[in-house]
């Protein structure tokens, strides 16, 4: 017997349009829409009956929302849900893994979803449905979907996926039964680590970059300070066309004669949020206004007579990464002493 799925997507991908159309409400169609066509060629013995979407934006500042979604998707009378694939964007993440989450907890069927390992509905997120690892934007959609639909398949037919196998995230650890008390086995894996030889923790910890700290400024009145911000301020019209998501550039700004940035000037190409007080005042995002005022009264040397600006909403590590070694060669080229660094 064919299986029912039910697939869950957001403004863009249903067709209604971008950032323009992300207070959308939910609504619902009769089978696939958008990526769901692409999902129909791969799933075995299942079909898309129904189609339920919602802005980004409606779902994130409406928490009734997740109600209107569920009720949608129950009346199609699912066996399944996918949700996604969200990638790297952020609240498209947190959407799809609380309608995944919702799905498996109130209607207690399956729900797959994909992103991308640093969207933050993993981490919000990872514990109940089965997130798909992804790559860090649509430009993946290719290969996510056969990812997504090789978990949906061997869930419809009864089979328990595995995350090294099937690439998704852990979901939740099991209790068992092993032969050799913690204690032991812990003592094994260090003789081994000791020897060369090859062992698998039970354990994997994540891994952080360690940063040595800088100096400390010996003297803030003779030091010059520049300003770099991820909150997207940008001049009016935002001339680089800086992406209010998942940012693929940084823009650099000459304010040598700017003591204040006024409205209409100014601007945030920033996603995600209501802009409309840091466009009255992009101060507010970076203190331009403050930072003159103590050059003035000789509290700080200087205030460098450019800053940086790029977006931080959805934007991969990898490319800040890139961003901050480019900024970081130009300050020190530059003779900055320090920066501020600001995001919304």
């Amino acid at each position: 017997m064919t299986k029912r799925i039910v697939h869950y997507i957001n403004q863009f991908y249903a067709g209604i349009g971008g950032e323009e159309k992300a207070d959308t409400k939910p609504f619902k169609e009769d089978g696939p829409v958008g990526p769901g066509l692409a999902f129909g060629k791969v799933l075995e013995d299942a079909e898309i009956v129904g189609t339920v979407a919602c802005g980004d934006s409606y779902f994130n500042e409406h928490p009734e929302a997740i109600d209107e979604v569920i009720e949608m998707i129950k009346s199609f009378n699912p066996d399944l849900v996918i949700a996604g694939p969200a990638f790297n964007a952020g609240r498209y993440g947190v959407a799809a893994g609380a309608v995944a989450t919702a799905v498996m907890e109130r209607l207690e069927i399956p729900a797959v979803t994909g992103m991308y390992e640093e969207n933050p509905g993993v981490e919000m997120y990872k514990k109940v449905p089965y997130i798909v690892g992804t790559g860090n934007s649509a430009a993946a959609m290719r290969k996510a979907v056969p990812a997504i639909a090789k978990v949906v398949n061997k869930l419809i037919a009864g089979e328990e996926p595995n995350p090294e196998e099937d690439g998704y995230f852990v979901r939740h650890r099991k209790n068992y039964h092993a032969d050799k008390i913690g204690g032991q086995r812990a003592v094994e894996m260090l003789i081994k680590k000791m020897k060369g030889e090859e062992f698998e923790t039970e354990f994997p910890m994540p891994e952080f970059d360690n940063v040595e700290p800088a100096a400390a400024i010996k003297d803030i009145t003779k030091a010059k300070i520049a300003i770099v911000s991820s909150g997207g301020p940008v001049p009016h019209g935002n001339p680089d066309r800086i992406e209010s998501s998942s940012a693929s550039k940084f823009g650099r700004y000459d304010i040598a004669v700017v003591d204040d940035l006024v409205e209409g000037e100014w601007e945030t190409a920033h996603g995600g949020f209501d802009p409309v007080v840091a466009n009255e005042d992009m101060n507010r995002v970076i203190p331009v206004d403050v930072l003159r005022n103590k050059e003035k009264n000789g509290e700080i040397g200087e205030l460098f007579h450019y800053f940086y600006s790029t977006v931080g909403n959805g934007t991969a590590v990898a490319n800040a990464k890139a961003f901050s070694e480019d900024i970081a060669k130009e300050l020190h080229e530059n003779g900055v002493d320090a920066v501020i660094l600001t995001s919304t």
